[in-house]
């Protein structure tokens, strides 16, 4: 069956393709630079998990994902396929070497190949339903944020679907009609059921007629092929050609000291965010963009992943991760001449209200299955806004103080340990006496009157067990995670300065802080900058010492339901989701999950700055759809966090919705679980009672809103 005129269509074909293709490589060799080269055996491991083997789409929406996996290694094999069927133009008789009808790995092969492409048809029919009919939410834009997406045609991904639909339709047209025609389809059943019953239903043709089904399914197939390449490059399909290497390019997470108790290897999320060449402060117009963020705009595949777990777009914020990266992407292909230098007149790549919505929850990039770095993207073009002084009044003061006081609350230093009085005993001085472990509090923890309830919890909790701890006092800064998210990298490197100085002036074995946003910062970004000792969240030290048996846990809580809810920081950036369930099993309080937890967890709406702004235009703040959450489970008696930005979000949240349960500080378990302690509502009620009353709610800006001491 060799085609003469075929491979005339196919050197047309391919010179196009490759011509688009050379065009969108000149829009990467054109872009900022990015240091994506390290760790080449890590990135391959990952690439291998998340890419190859489908992760992701594994773990996630089913039986979507599933079905894209399928179609995903069905592609694999059926490469092979594709090529037999291209050697056909060349050559009646072509095969590749092992795989030919009376060849070793032909009837293997050929059994693959019908159950993949039965698969393969299924799988497309399936989503063609969810767009034709179903019309699945986030194939369509969400919220407010995606009016614009919303209403763009969708003609596009139908369009590759059928073309899907027709590759498997006439490869299977071309094989039945061969068999017809050597009326061979009987002895195929063991090896090609799928084709022998398409075989079967022609088997009323002659073998003439059964050659040219077989020659018009050919052409089907191979014309197919060639124009589904030619439009890679020009949909949103070009993720097929870039997924793979975006997510080999993608950020890893930093190594750092080491920690016992629930390690696991963090895959994917992105712990960290490297600093800004000093001759690019951030990202202002698409003269910045780096080539790994050309990258991600090329492998968008507009699945809508990231926006239907967005906390900004589920509270609408005009703010929508996909639209992001689809908006630098279109601004690519329409002017490509702006990566060449600021264009007179150009607008903005992304609009500062856009910017500042997002939480840097990292749940975008936890959604992504192909590698897509929405966060870091986002914090980059904050930069900009800092640089240039475009933000709110409030943000604007709350960084003064950092600058001048060194917390959020611009309070004087020396009050950050007031909370510590109300103790029966003192906690050492690290700077003055050696100690095994340092507590870094953070501001919340030692400015809210709410959360520095939990902190004399915390503290009467290692005391009483016997634990060697100490604080810096008034040597502590703040640890400049949410600063640095904000987009103030000068001023996070001047944290960082004073708090690796006040450390190297005390004697500890390693650091421990109750606050998941100075553990990100201090476990993650402060090695490269010289710290060298191991971080630890308070959750993990305390589960150490009950598994020990340091401290012992005698007197359940039977009867007690609480659900649990995973801060960000902690959860999804650092992984640690075993340590405060182990906490909370070991008091013997029965914890109900949300349907939102462990990584999958969902933003109080406080990170990446968001509680020093405005959120009086969000439809519903994300704090207060989290409260309607654990509502839905039927009654609890606790809604425990393990975060003091937590602490101070859902209480005030449980008070705006009306929640029968009151919010408290995961010790508040522990603490009356203990032999010596006092009757279970009087443990929670320490801490409950400062979250419910006395204290004005902890809502957008108002730690800045104090005024210094």
């Amino acid at each position: 069956m060799a085609e003469p005129i075929f491979p005339i269509v196919f050197g047309i074909a391919m010179l196009t393709f490759a011509v688009t293709l050379f065009r969108r490589a000149r829009l990467l060799l054109a872009a900022a630079p990015a240091a994506r080269f390290d760790h080449i055996p890590q990135r391959l491991r990952r690439m291998t998990i998340d890419a190859l083997a489908q992760r992701k789409f594994l773990r996630g929406e089913q039986p979507a994902g599933i079905m894209h996996a399928i179609i995903f290694w069905a592609f694999m094999v059926l490469l092979l396929q594709v090529i037999t069927l291209f050697g056909g133009a060349f050559n009646y008789n072509f095969h590749i070497p092992g795989f030919g009808a009376n060849q070793i790995l032909g009837p293997p092969f050929f059994l693959a190949r019908d159950i993949l492409e039965f698969g393969v048809i299924v799988a497309v029919s399936y989503m063609l339903y969810r767009r034709l009919i179903a019309h699945t939410p986030r194939l369509f834009g969400l919220g407010r944020a995606e009016d614009r997406y919303r209403q763009a045609p969708h003609w596009e991904g139908i369009l590759i679907l059928l073309f899907i639909l027709m590759i498997m339709v006439g490869g299977l047209l071309h094989d039945a009609g061969l068999l017809v025609a050597n009326h061979t389809h009987g002895n195929a059943r063991t090896f090609a059921p799928l084709t022998a019953l398409v075989a079967d239903l022609l088997s009323g043709l002659s073998a003439h007629s059964a050659l040219i089904v077989s020659k018009v399914g050919w052409w089907m197939h191979n014309v197919t092929v060639v124009t589904f390449l030619n439009l890679l490059p020009l949909s949103k399909h070009f993720h097929i050609i870039t997924a793979v290497p975006n997510v080999f390019f993608s950020k890893l997470t930093p190594e750092t000291a080491p920690r016992t108790f629930a390690v696991t290897h963090v895959p994917a999320s992105v712990a960290r965010l490297d600093p800004p060449p000093k001759e690019r402060p951030g990202v202002a117009t698409l003269a910045d963009v780096t080539w790994k963020q050309v990258l991600d705009s090329f492998s968008c595949t507009e699945c809508g992943r990231c926006s239907s777990v967005c906390p900004a777009t589920a509270s609408g914020a005009p703010l929508a991760p996909r639209q992001v990266i689809l908006d630098i992407r279109d601004r690519l292909y329409r002017h490509p001449d702006e990566q060449h230098g600021a264009v007179a007149g150009a607008e903005p790549l992304i609009g500062a209200d856009v910017l500042w919505s997002c939480t840097t929850c990292m749940a975008c990039v936890e959604a992504c299955p192909v590698g897509i770095e929405h966060v870091p993207t986002i914090v980059d073009m904050r930069r900009t806004l800092v640089d240039r002084g475009e933000m709110e009044p409030l943000l604007q003061k709350t960084l003064e103080n950092f600058s001048k006081q060194g917390n959020s609350y611009g309070k004087s230093a020396k009050m950050r340990a007031r909370w510590t009085k109300e103790l029966d005993f003192s906690i050492p001085d690290a700077r003055k006496e050696p100690v095994q472990y340092l507590w870094f509090v953070g501001d919340f923890a030692s400015f809210d009157e709410r959360v520095q309830a939990a902190s004399r919890r915390v503290a009467r909790i290692l005391h009483g067990a016997g634990v060697s701890f100490g604080m810096l006092y008034d040597g502590e800064r703040n640890a400049g995670n949410d600063v640095r998210r904000v987009g103030e990298e000068g001023l996070f490197e001047l944290l960082v300065e004073h708090n690796l100085g006040a450390l190297a002036d005390a004697e500890y074995e390693a650091i421990f802080t109750t606050d998941p946003h100075s553990l990100n910062t201090l476990r993650n970004e402060y090695p490269a900058y010289g710290l060298d000792k191991p971080v630890y969240h308070y959750t993990e030290l305390l589960a150490e010492l009950v598994q020990a048996g340091q401290i012992r846990l005698t007197t359940p809580l039977t009867g007690t339901r609480v659900t649990y809810h995973d801060p960000c920081y902690l959860a999804r950036y650092n992984r640690i989701t075993d340590a405060p369930r182990a906490l909370i099993a070991a008091s013997g309080a029965q914890l109900i999950e949300m349907p939102r937890h462990g990584t999958n967890t969902f933003c109080c709406g406080a990170g990446g700055g968001r509680v020093w702004m405005d959120d009086s235009g969000l439809t519903e703040r994300p704090s207060e759809q989290r409260i309607r959450e654990a509502q839905a489970l039927g009654e609890l008696d606790y809604f425990i966090v393990s975060c003091p930005k937590d602490l101070a979000m859902y209480s005030d949240a449980a008070k705006t919705v009306g929640a029968s349960f009151a919010v408290a500080e995961l010790t508040a378990l522990i603490e009356p679980a203990l032999a010596a302690a006092e009757p279970l509502l009087a443990g929670v009620g320490a801490g409950a009672s400062a979250m419910a009353d006395g204290a004005e709610p902890a809502g957008a800006g108002s730690p800045a809103g104090e005024d210094g001491e």
